[in-house]
């Protein structure tokens, strides 16, 4: 386990809600990597990132989807991309990662406590 942290560090970290809109391969990242653009509505707009999600997700079954996102990172060129937004999931022994999502449709830029 990491060290604690207070309530008041948490309440800095902007988590929103949003739906992938478009999806594509990174071609020049070293890992398999894809570029996902998510749509966290009209206060946060639409944000790129470049995640190692290849195990699971690629562009059929990524568009529409709802994912979780950290949106007041700074951004961060990766392999070419500007990265805006850290698509949050779970990570096993082997690196794949599960999407974390909604169990049921919400509204996109939702705030996540």
């Amino acid at each position: 386990m990491k060290e604690q942290i207070t309530y008041e560090t948490f309440d800095k970290i902007d988590i929103r809600l949003g739906t992938v809109i478009s999806v594509k391969k990174n071609e020049k990242a070293r890992k398999p990597s894809l570029v996902v653009r998510v749509d966290f509505g009209e206060t946060i707009g639409i944000k790129q990132s470049s995640a190692q999600i290849t195990h699971f997700y690629n562009e059929e079954n990524l568009i529409g989807k709802q994912v979780i996102g950290v949106c007041n990172f700074p951004e961060k060129n990766i392999a070419g991309v500007v990265s805006q937004v850290l698509i949050l999931g779970s990570i096993d022994n082997e690196g794949k990662v599960t999407l974390l999502h909604p169990s049921q449709k919400a509204e996109n830029g939702l705030p996540i406590a």
